[in-house]
């Protein structure tokens, strides 16, 4: 039987995963009522994004599982690679 992240990776083909991967940097900042977190993971220098209307447990030196799409930000005028996360949860 497949498990949930096998099922979401098959239906959309950018969608990518990483299993077990430790998390070097959290940051959370409010925007508009949501909580927007930064997260860096060993190995990558890409930052991983995603928002909640909660605030979220610190995840320093965690590891994680992460779903995640690649996308470009255009910020004053230059592009930055970002990882938009859908789903990020504790190994």
């Amino acid at each position: 039987m497949k498990s949930d992240t096998e099922k979401l990776l098959q239906k959309r083909e950018k969608l990518n995963h990483l299993d077990g991967v430790k998390v070097v940097s959290h940051k959370q900042r409010t925007d508009d009522g949501w909580f927007l977190n930064s997260i860096m993971i060993d190995g990558y220098d890409v930052p991983f994004k995603y928002r909640r209307k909660q605030k979220y447990r610190a995840l320093k030196n965690a590891y994680v599982n992460v779903t995640y799409y690649p996308v470009t930000e255009v910020v004053a005028g230059m592009e930055f690679e970002v990882m938009k996360v859908v789903r990020i949860r504790l190994s």
